[in-house]
């Protein structure tokens, strides 16, 4: 783990432990604001009309991981060409004012003790602030908490904080993993309208922490990996996460067909890594490609990073039986996206976070470009960007990156709106926030209907 003069970190440390989190712009802020037709420089473009939510942790005390910090919407509503408010509020679960522990003394879990800090999706007209220990909370998009939502009693497990949303069918498909005793994880999938459908066990060796998934036309992809569930850890009262590298379980990707979602699960063997973030997963003929960030090794003695992420490629022949792993290329990154509209498909693009830098990789032919951010004295350190495409169109280049960056020369922050056509060009608008937005995770653009 590496901090450079300004308490600012590079990619591989985005996710820091212990103290690191009190300091720079991994610092909590204290209030929450509401702010009106807030400055902007250059033209936010009209197409834009909608809200930007973005979650992250930020904790109204010290604890031992910045995973576990409360969670806090930061919310920009944009209409008319206009930044018409900025809003971050707290996500008021059930044990934000009086806390309980996530599991009861019998062992079982009490889903509704949640931070819900990760991430923030849309889907069937509800928009859901995510955890991956609990169940998800539904919010507004003027950000107050509505309540813990669990599909009108169908879901009696956790939700991932990375459910994915079939782009053809409307489907959200998801799965919930945590639970000590066997099944550790469970597939589930939501109908366009919302109804829980689909509830179906994985068998998994061992609670391993899956933290995100996949998802193509025809197959859900999941991924068993060696970070697992220590008791040790969990008993020590250190306050760090209780996973840890375990070099005995192995490493394997799961493809079940989305047409026989209680069929067989084929498994197939991969190097030993580990995957927070999938950019995206798409078939080409008999085979199923996953493009994700990986890590060679994790949390073999403590819960922080001292290894980088890089863009890799999975190629899972399913004739043969075999997968072909390649790394893209060395840019060390974090928090991919695509366009959302080409999930399940082979999207030529994936916008991830570098240091000091957006960087874009080309995911047909390997090369990647930069949008570097601020000065090389005073840079500026981007968010995760989210891409809002253009009205009508297509292509993936038609429309815009939006991600919160921060300042540290004056120690604030902005929402920038990067051009996909001009990614190496300026921002054509950047909108003062009226105070520091801190590091993140996850957020989404919900546009208008």
């Amino acid at each position: 783990m590496t901090e450079t003069a300004d308490n600012q970190t590079d990619a591989s440390t985005l996710f820091g432990t212990g103290e690191f989190f009190q300091i720079g712009n991994y610092a909590p802020v204290a209030d929450e604001l509401t702010a009106f037709d807030l400055p902007v420089h250059g033209a936010i473009p009209a197409d834009l009309t909608g809200w930007y939510l973005r979650n992250g942790p930020n904790p109204r005390q010290a604890s031992g991981h910045w995973f576990t910090g409360d969670g806090m919407i930061h919310g920009l509503r944009i209409e008319n060409g206009r930044a018409a408010w900025y809003r971050n509020r707290w996500v008021r679960t059930e044990s934000f004012v009086d806390p309980f522990p996530l599991y009861n003394a019998d062992g079982t879990r009490n889903l509704r003790a949640s931070v819900a800090n990760t991430h923030v999706v849309n889907h069937a007209g509800k928009t859901l602030a995510l955890v991956e220990s609990s169940l998800p909370y539904e919010i507004t998009t003027e950000l107050e908490t509505v309540g813990a939502y669990d599909f009108g009693g169908a879901l009696t497990n956790s939700m991932t904080a990375h459910p994915k949303i079939c782009p053809t069918t409307g489907e959200m498909h998801f799965f919930g993993y945590g639970s000590i005793f066997a099944p550790h994880v469970t597939y589930h999938r939501a109908d366009a309208d919302g109804q829980l459908v689909i509830n179906r066990p994985l068998e998994v060796k061992a609670l391993t922490m899956m933290h995100d998934f996949a998802l193509t036309a025809n197959h859900v992809v999941f991924m068993d990996l060696p970070i697992v569930f220590n008791l040790d850890v969990a008993l020590s009262g250190s306050g760090d996460m209780p996973y840890r590298w375990d070099d005995d379980y192995g490493a394997r990707l799961g493809l079940l067909r989305r047409d026989d979602p209680y069929g067989q699960v084929r498994w197939f063997e991969i190097d030993p890594c580990y995957v927070f973030h999938v950019a995206n997963a798409y078939e080409d003929g008999d085979t199923v490609v996953l493009q994700a960030v990986r890590y060679p090794e994790l949390w073999r003695h403590h819960g922080g990073f001292d290894a980088d992420g890089t863009m890799w490629t999975w190629t899972v022949d399913l004739r043969r039986g075999t997968v072909t792993e390649r790394q893209l290329d060395d840019h060390i990154v974090e928090f991919p996206r695509i366009d959302d509209r080409l999930a399940t498909l082979p999207a030529r693009y994936a916008v991830s976070v570098g240091d000091s830098s957006l960087v874009r990789h080309d995911l047909r032919s390997g090369a990647a470009v930069e949008h570097r951010f601020g000065t090389a004295t005073d840079p500026g350190k981007p968010g995760e960007a989210v891409f809002v495409a253009a009205a009508g169109a297509p292509d993936e280049s038609s429309g815009w990156y939006l991600a919160y960056v921060y300042d540290p020369a004056r120690n604030g922050s902005d929402l920038v709106i990067i051009d996909a056509s001009d990614f190496t060009g300026p921002p054509v608008a950047r909108i003062e926030m009226p105070q520091r937005v801190p590091f993140g995770f996850h957020g989404n653009w919900i546009g208008d209907a």
